[in-house]
């Protein structure tokens, strides 16, 4: 019983793994979309969203079914239930790609204008703390996914500077206001990714520690966040 548990966890672990690539890949391609304005590449984006819509239900199913009828406890109760959580977000990166080239789609509808926000800084900025978060899973190393929690406030910078640039544009070009619009709604959309994948290394320190980090809770607020014993 034990060994067929832990096939069905190591089956699970590598679902997720497979919905962790398939999403960082369509956060890749929907910034490469609009740094070329290839709208090929949005359908690239728009299928692969609704392949990671397919694996998700899959990996739900497999971790309820894991829970009702395996009842996991300590360490692998903590695993499983971080990968429903991790599952979720991963899915809301593939949305997040979906939305940017929806954008994509609507600025080649109008005339091209250079609005001056560095998506691409952004999209790598987003895609390296997905991947990262990741990684920390794959490895459990949660000081790896306590790195990522750090990098949220370089992309939360650079979107309140894509804001302002935007209302400035806006202003002072209103024949461009749609074009800085839908830029800013690239740049929200990069955010959140940047949010999820924030959300990913909270779990993996969840899974690993036993300790909740969500609203970056650190020691110093009161809460231990030591390592507890893996078994």
């Amino acid at each position: 019983m034990r060994l067929r548990f832990h096939r069905s966890l190591d089956d699970l672990n590598e679902k997720l793994l497979v919905m962790a690539g398939m999403a960082e890949q369509s956060i890749q391609r929907a910034v490469e979309a609009y740094r070329v304005r290839d709208l090929s590449i949005c359908d690239l984006v728009d299928r692969g969203e609704v392949a990671i819509n397919r694996i998700e239900r899959e990996i739900d199913q497999m971790a309820l079914d894991l829970l009702a009828m395996e009842q996991p406890m300590a360490i692998d109760l903590r695993f499983t239930l971080a990968v429903i959580k991790i599952n979720a977000d991963l899915e809301r990166v593939g949305d997040s790609a979906r939305s940017i080239s929806d954008r994509v789609r609507d600025l080649q509808r109008l005339p091209q204008v250079e609005v001056p926000v560095d998506i691409p800084k952004m999209g790598s900025l987003a895609t390296d703390m997905v991947r990262k978060s990741i990684q920390s899973f794959i490895e459990a190393d949660a000081d790896m996914a306590e790195a990522v929690l750090t990098m949220d406030d370089s992309v939360d910078k650079l979107n309140r500077s894509a804001h302002t640039t935007a209302l400035v544009m806006m202003k002072e070009k209103p024949e461009s206001a749609a074009q800085a619009l839908h830029v800013l709604m690239i740049s929200r959309a990069l955010e959140r990714v940047a949010d999820h994948a924030t959300n990913v290394a909270e779990d993996v320190i969840f899974w690993v520690r036993g300790a909740d980090v969500r609203h970056h809770v650190r020691e110093a607020d009161g809460v231990d966040t030591q390592s507890m014993p893996a078994n």
